[in-house]
């Protein structure tokens, strides 16, 4: 397994961060830009009847990048309000740069304001030469997946002076 982090403090309460993450269309708002980092590509964002919003709820995320269809089910794993979610892959996703994995966001009240961890653990894909781009960009795109949901945080809520 490979790691990637990061932490913001951003200008709400936990409850009110917790509501906001809690929403796969919001949290995972960053893959349905489009970015270089997806290569000028976006993916579309799909809940089950959950929303995501309860532990076996899914989450499928599929696009195509360079004219390869990407696709990756994930499936709400643990959900503490208003500390902790998390969710990983089921199955083998069709990704570029990384394969399996599991995604957690925890939030610390701090104040009157909250301090929010986001960690991503990940295999390399599977297929040969999808291994190969992913010991090359898997670690670039793991902190950019993880620095995209902390800065669209700050966006939101704002950070403490």
């Amino acid at each position: 397994m490979r790691h990637a982090e990061t932490a913001c403090d951003v200008c709400a309460k936990p409850s009110t961060v917790f509501e906001y993450i809690d929403s796969p269309e919001r949290l995972s708002a960053h893959m349905a830009r489009r970015s270089w980092q997806l290569a000028g590509a976006s993916m579309t964002i799909e809940t089950d009847a959950n929303r995501g919003r309860a532990v076996g709820s899914h989450i499928r995320l599929a696009g195509r990048m360079l004219g390869i269809s990407l696709d990756v089910e994930g499936i709400v794993v643990r959900r503490d309000p208003p500390k902790f979610k998390a969710w990983e892959t089921v199955a083998e996703p069709h990704l570029l740069v990384i394969g399996g994995y599991k995604m957690s966001v925890s939030v610390e009240p701090r104040g009157a304001d909250s301090h929010v961890t986001i960690a991503i653990d990940y295999t390399l894909p599977a297929h040969a030469l999808a291994r190969w781009l992913g010991l090359l960009f898997g670690p670039l795109y793991a902190r950019w997946c993880v620095g995209q949901m902390a800065r669209d945080l700050v966006n939101q809520f704002g950070a403490p002076r």
